[in-house]
Formats: structure tokens, sequence, C-alpha cells
């Protein structure tokens, strides 16, 4: 509504001045005051429309040019000055400090568009605050807002700092809850119901991050790039982007490793109560499953499946997955050690 309400003031102001200049044309006796007001009308709206098509343009990309200007513009004095000295034509001195001055000016732009993710200095991302302080930032990633856990945690308060969504998974969120498929669409719309929840958590800070990689195409490529460019972490539940953010020096905040972390450490020898569900891959095998998610397959449980059994532990098995337990029921152990 704001920019609604300058824009509309922009083209006012516009006419009016318009208006004013076309009536100081001193051409005859002919009034321009009206043409002059149509001509402010018409420039008004060409500049709202170039605004619009700058909407796309990157805060920082911008800044990064306007460095690179800054940076030619002094380089370009700098060789000048140099050339005065060499008392050269004024015509052709003249001409090489405009041609010298165009040619900095846009290698600067170039060069600083092209490297902006490795400024430090651009002035959208200068930090002022005490060196004893740290802003810790934590991009989320689509799998963990869909997931849902990310709520409870924070409500815990076991995590700080600021949560930074992006745009582009912002946009991956809404392109799930538009889906066709049913699944797709109800995870979807979980995901911006639990968005919606963090940022009605006063005790976390979220904000949405316009930042977009037009060169890079994948999200997670987007999501590494992003976390290098920030200094921030990256809070996921993928495996993949686990992997390659660790490859590239990002550190990485997995939900499933926290669970697994999170899970109380069974010993061999120890007796669990389980309920078999169903049978295991393996001959005469009962799998059950504690309150946790953990996989229980018990040998020779086939025949106790729809049972609550009490299970002797025998190994503990952990994979990338999760963790597995392997036991039998206590008869068969001391049936065992008769024999």
């Amino acid at each position: 509504m704001t920019l609604i309400f300058i824009r509309i003031f922009f083209i006012v102001l516009s006419v009016i001045i318009g208006n004013q200049i076309g009536s100081f044309v001193p051409i005859g006796n002919a009034d321009f005051s009206m043409l002059g007001g149509v001509m402010g009308f018409a420039a008004a709206v060409i500049i709202i429309f170039f605004e619009f098509i700058m909407r796309k343009v990157s805060v920082r990309g911008l800044s990064s040019a306007v460095f690179g200007l800054i940076f030619g513009l002094i380089m370009a004095k700098l060789v000048s000055d140099t050339l005065a000295l060499m008392h050269l034509d004024e015509t052709v001195f003249y001409s090489l400090r405009v041609a010298l001055t165009l040619v900095f000016c846009y290698l600067g732009m170039i060069v600083a568009i092209r490297g902006r993710d490795e400024f430090n200095i651009i002035v959208p991302y200068v930090k002022f605050s005490r060196q004893d302080q740290k802003d810790e930032m934590v991009i989320l990633d689509t799998s963990v807002i869909i997931d849902g856990r990310i709520a409870d945690i924070c409500t815990t308060k076991f995590l700080e700092g600021k949560f930074i969504v992006p745009r582009f998974v912002l946009k991956e969120l809404h392109q799930i809850a538009d889906s066709n498929d049913s699944l797709k669409r109800a995870r979807g719309r979980r995901g911006l119901d639990i968005l919606g929840k963090l940022q009605k958590n006063s005790n976390i800070d979220v904000k949405i991050h316009n930042e977009d990689f037009a060169d890079l195409k994948e999200v997670d490529a987007k999501l590494v790039k992003l976390a290098k460019v920030l200094s921030a972490k990256v809070f996921t539940n993928d495996f993949n982007l686990n992997k390659i953010a660790e490859i590239q020096g990002v550190s990485v905040l997995n939900v499933n490793e926290l669970a697994n972390a999170l899970r109380p450490v069974v010993l061999p020898g120890e007796m669990l109560d389980i309920r078999l569900i169903k049978e295991g891959k393996e001959y005469n095998q009962g799998v059950g499953y504690l309150e946790d998610g953990t996989m229980v397959v018990v040998d020779n449980g086939r025949r106790l499946i729809g049972q609550s059994v009490r299970v002797v532990v025998g190994s503990v098995l952990q994979t990338a997955a999760g963790r597995m337990i392997f036991g039998k029921p206590p008869e068969e152990i001391r049936r065992n050690n008769k024999k």
C-alpha cells in the first residue's frame, strides 16, 4: 500500500513539474503547459515500468556494481592524472580521459558483479555487533520444514540464532502445495503450516531471504551457495544435501542425526518389552518397533507375531538409516544354554 501511494505521489509531482516546465517554453504565444503535463505523466509511467523490471535485481548485486563503479572511477582518475604529466594535446587528453573512464567503470562493475559472493565489505552484509557475541544464522531446507520436527525443537529452546528461509525454498513449498498429487499437496501445505508456526514463535527469529542464484538451477546447490555467502549452517534431513554441503565445507544440522543421538542406549543382555507386528526378512524372524521407531528383529519370533513379548538384546547395529536391535526370547536363550 505504501509503494502504491509513493507511485501515485510521484506521478502527480511529475505532471505538475512537466506542466511548469511546459509553461516556460518561449515559443511565440503558444502555451505548452498541457503538453508538458502529458510528457511528465508519460515519463513517470515509463520510470515506474522500469522500476517494475528492476524488482528482480539483487540488492547485493546492485551494491556490488556500485562498488565496482566507484573503483573504476578512482582507477580512471589515477591513470588520467598520470597521462596529464605527459603534456598531450588537449583534445587527445580529454578523449583518452573519457575512454579510460568508460573502460575502467565497465570492467570494475563486471568484475565486482562476478565476484559479489566473495565480497565481505559490501554494504548489505556489513555487520556491526559486539565481538563477544555471534549472530549465528541457520538456513532451513524444504525437507526439514515439511518434516515438522523443527517446530518442536525450537519450542524447547535448544536452538538459538536467526533462521533464514530463502525465497526459492518458499517457492518450492508453494509448488509442492499446488501439486496435482494429493500426497505432495498435503506435504506442501504441512510445510507452509509449520513455517507459519515458526514465525509465530516469539523465541525465534525467522527471516525470508530474497537472494536467488540465477546461474544455479538446483535448490540444493543454491542452499549451499547461500550458506557459504552468509557463513551460515544448513538445517536439513536430506542425506544427499548433507553430504554435498559437508564436502564444500558448510556446516549441517541434521534432524535425523539428532534423533538418533537422543535415542536411549541399549546394551547387549538388557531386556525389552516389544510387540511383534510382522515377519522379518530372514526365516522365522519377527519384527517390532520401539516407541522411537527403532526396529527390533527377534530370532524365532515368527510364532509370536501379534503378541507382546520380552526380548533379550543380543546385538545393536548402527546404520546411516538408523539403528537396528537384534534379540531373542528368553526361553530360546535358556534352551540354547541347556544344549
